[in-house]
């Protein structure tokens, strides 16, 4: 007997094991999982993370262009000190690669023969050389070419290409892509930035061609003028209603108007050369930019209850003070606290919905009121350009908050008590784009070393490591994990600190 349910226990044993082997592969198929996602969404996530208002931008870009600063150390060191703090210089680095030429390279890579998608293709093409630009402009030197071939090419560890050779190609990729697009074609409806609008994206890439024309003005002039002209005549943004614009909402918050509104809310402000600038100008924006809680001795008295958005009342914090420096400036000013300085509002203009602006009709306008001036475009005059810019920035102000709207006969009154001068020309333009460019860190530290202007004194902080930021440094993540290639780019281009120059800035 016990043999027999020893037997019969082996022969269950057998037969059980047989089962287990049965359908193996489709027990361990997951049906459910997705095993290809469509191209478009992989774009809509580059074009949402190409959002110009990060962390890192308030630490160093908009401090740089001395516009808005902290005086508080530790996390926030940067522009304020002129320091560097590789924490906070890795911010663009991190955004642009890990978010957007990775998914950019992917999907080109797999659509880039798909004669149904070829006006996805082009998107792509432009929104991956417009983080580039970003890249490039803040580093200098940066791996382009091998960039993001990670899982398609296993090129781990990319070897950093020359700013000079970097612009090239993003003119190219920027020229051939504009031109490509086509309403004969497939329209991605899905896409988040101009719902697949052809004309849109075809003003938004021959925007960023004039842009990318205009940064190679002192470098490469030749270059600059054949670019500035292929520019124009495709068509750039010239009407708010075509502006390039990442929008924001609770799911999705501004980057910075988040920072802004949480852990931060305190601890940022309008710097003294921007808002007397404005105020002595009689800017109407600065109504709209600037709040200041009259009176504020600590981060929770910044109540409504106490706002001030009177122009007359608006002062910026002097440069170059660390707390203590601030709290001392502040009783100079006979002010009640540090915190009685005028900040960007962060109940209007940087909530967590405001919307991030990429590239707008002021900033194109601007452009060419520059172009017009160096006699490379030969339509419009600088006058017209240059007041129309002015116009769009001021009705654009309206598109953050409601509340921002500036009145129609402030603007004229404004334009009128400005007019272009000859003489002056450039200074003008590019002090316009400075402000134009507000809250736009990349955009606005890219222009001022480019042009010059406008003209601001060095940062008075006795600690500072140099008289003006000119680069962001390489992150430590470069410096140790791809040594041989980042201190191959340092020797051509330069030491890696904030004191050496990308290869455009003359």
């Amino acid at each position: 007997m016990k043999k027999i349910f020893k037997y019969l226990w082996i022969v269950l044993f057998f037969g059980y094991s047989t089962s287990c082997d049965q359908n193996f592969d489709e027990l361990n198929t997951n049906t459910v999982s997705a095993t290809n996602i469509d191209a478009m969404f992989q774009i809509n996530q580059a074009i949402i993370s190409s959002s110009p208002s990060s962390f890192g931008i308030l630490v160093y870009e908009v401090g740089a262009v001395q516009q808005v600063i902290s005086p508080n150390s530790g996390v926030l060191t940067g522009a304020n000190f002129n320091q560097d703090n590789r924490a906070s210089t890795q911010s663009n680095w991190q955004q642009y690669y890990r978010n957007v030429i990775k998914n950019t390279k992917d999907a080109l890579n797999r659509i880039q023969n798909d004669p149904s998608r070829t006006n996805l293709v082009q998107m792509a093409r432009i929104i991956q050389a417009y983080a580039f630009m970003v890249l490039t402009d803040s580093y200098g030197s940066i791996p382009y070419f091998e960039a993001g071939a990670g899982y398609s090419n296993q090129v781990f560890f990319p070897k950093y290409d020359a700013q000079e050779a970097i612009y090239t190609d993003i003119i190219k990729e920027l020229d051939e892509a504009s031109a490509a697009l086509s309403t004969t074609g497939r329209i991605e409806t899905a896409d988040v930035l101009f719902a697949g609008n052809v004309d849109k994206w075809k003003k938004f890439g021959y925007s960023l061609l004039l842009r990318a024309g205009m940064r190679l003005a002192k470098a490469n002039p030749t270059l600059a003028q054949q670019t500035v002209a292929k520019a124009f005549a495709g068509g750039v943004i010239t009407n708010n209603l075509d502006n390039a614009i990442i929008r924001h909402d609770a799911n999705y918050a501004n980057p910075a108007g988040n920072t802004l509104n949480a852990t931060e809310a305190a601890n940022f402000y309008l710097t003294e050369p921007f808002v007397n600038f404005l105020k002595n100008s009689n800017d109407p924006r600065l109504r709209s930019i600037a709040v200041r809680y009259v009176g504020a001795t600590s981060g929770p008295e910044q109540t409504p209850a106490i706002q001030s958005y009177d122009p007359a009342l608006q002062i910026g914090m002097p440069m170059g003070n660390d707390n203590a420096g601030a709290v001392q400036a502040a009783a100079e000013l006979g002010l009640a606290s540090f915190y009685d300085f005028s900040q960007v509002d962060r109940r209007r203009m940087m909530k967590l919905t405001s919307p991030s602006f990429v590239v707008t009709a002021a900033q194109s306008l601007l452009l060419l009121a520059e172009a017009r001036q160096l006699g490379w475009i030969t339509s419009g005059t600088v006058e017209g350009y240059f007041h129309d810019a002015i116009r769009a920035h001021m009705i654009q102000m309206a598109q953050y908050d409601p509340a921002m709207e500036i009145p129609l006969a402030d603007i004229d009154t404004y334009i009128a008590a400005n007019p272009i001068v000859d003489a002056t020309a450039l200074q003008q333009i590019n002090e316009q784009y400075w402000i134009a460019s507000f809250m736009n860190g990349p955009e606005a530290f890219a222009n001022f070393r480019r042009s010059g202007f406008p003209v601001l004194d060095p940062n008075p902080y006795p600690g500072r490591e140099v008289l003006f930021i000119n680069r962001l440094t390489y992150p430590n993540s470069e410096l140790s994990v791809n040594e041989e290639n980042v201190n191959a780019a340092i020797a051509a281009q330069g030491p890696d600190n904030l004191d050496t120059r990308v290869w455009w800035h003359k």
